[in-house]
């Protein structure tokens, strides 16, 4: 008989991360477990407090509608869970556990048997001036080839000097600098800065001003001196009129692909056939899941073939992560099928 369960899992940054959006010190994920005869198959729900869609009080039982129905041999379609894409992803990476004979081997690739990394970016964490230059110094030692800085919390002309250090002993074809302003810029004052920036040989900037603005960021990627990525700006946007909309209007150079956030590998897909009838590029960004939901994203990733560095967490941000066989090596995201998964956090006996 099918048997399906989840269970709610509190991760603890081993330190104190610093967003625009405030400082982050604990977040709270789901974990979606269904089994079938001797199968099992696990997904992770990594709704993001104050950034999810789906951030409502109706969320667990959500969650504990689609393990009735599952309990009850019904199938749940993906459109009945638009309003709820944490879930949906959750779901669509427990159904391919569930029919894998490993079940954490979602999409079977060279990634998956240890042959070949995938290149990300270096993150860099607001804080202190100095907390994020040795930030700066433990990434480029670290062999990351493309650094991507969190901006808009901290003074701006320390954020400039910060990238200027980098750019005095790094040219652009040494190391790719990213930055990302969730957001945190005045939609009247964005172009002066971003011009700022592009002096640095900046790759891109992610989201300078806060999502919805749909004209004011069209304004901002059309007369931008350095290229804009879209990340917030599509999060709730569940029909595909409307995104299709959404980019024909503010016309980006690039998007970024949040799974967890967008509904999944489906919607993924369906964003990235957008943006790719529409010239624009593109790469996917994991969004502080376990190694469950990392894993997930990380297989799926490589399956799209991108040429860009990713922005795929590292799963060594947390105190109580499942120890997996992902590991970052040399700027790289590597998966080890020699190592074995830890599983203690969550019941898949």
């Amino acid at each position: 008989m099918p048997h399906a369960t989840f269970h709610k899992q509190l991760l603890h940054f081993k330190q104190a991360s610093g967003t625009s959006r405030g400082v982050l010190t604990s977040k709270e994920t789901w974990f979606l477990v269904l089994k079938d005869g001797d199968r099992v198959g696990i997904g992770e729900c990594g709704m993001f407090r104050s950034l999810s869609y789906d951030d409502n009080p109706d969320f667990e039982s959500k969650l504990q509608w689609v393990c009735d129905l599952f309990i009850a041999g019904e199938a749940v379609e993906p459109s009945e869970l638009k309003e709820f894409p944490a879930i949906r992803i959750g779901l669509e990476t427990a159904l391919l556990s569930l029919a894998s004979d490993d079940p954490f081997i979602l999409f079977p690739s060279e990634f998956t048997l240890g042959e070949t990394a995938i290149p990300i970016n270096g993150l860099i964490w607001m804080g202190s001036e100095a907390f994020m230059k040795e930030q700066i110094r433990q990434r480029i030692n670290d062999g990351f080839g493309c650094i991507k800085m969190k901006i808009g919390a901290i003074d701006f002309e320390t954020e400039l000097s910060l990238l200027r250090s980098i750019r005095k002993e790094f040219s652009s074809e040494e190391i790719e600098l990213r930055v990302d302003a969730n957001g945190a810029f005045i939609a009247n004052e964005a172009l002066d800065k971003l011009k700022h920036l592009a002096e640095l040989d900046i790759h891109s900037i992610e989201q300078p001003i806060k999502q919805g603005q749909w004209q004011e960021m069209a304004g901002l990627c059309e007369a931008s001196p350095l290229p804009i990525a879209l990340d917030e700006e599509l999060i709730g946007l569940v029909d595909s009129e409307v995104r299709s909309k959404m980019l024909q209007t503010i016309s980006p150079q690039y998007i970024i692909l949040k799974p967890t956030l967008l509904g999944g590998f489906q919607a993924s897909d369906e964003w990235i056939e957008l943006a790719e009838d529409r010239g624009m590029g593109w790469w996917i960004t994991s969004a502080l899941e376990s190694n469950v939901g990392l894993n997930a994203i990380s297989q799926y990733t490589f399956t799209k073939n991108s040429k860009l560095p990713q922005g795929l967490g590292t799963g060594s941000l947390f105190t109580n992560n499942l120890e997996s066989p992902l590991r970052v090596e040399n700027g790289k995201l590597a998966y080890h099928p020699e190592l074995s998964w830890k599983t203690e956090l969550i019941n898949l006996k």
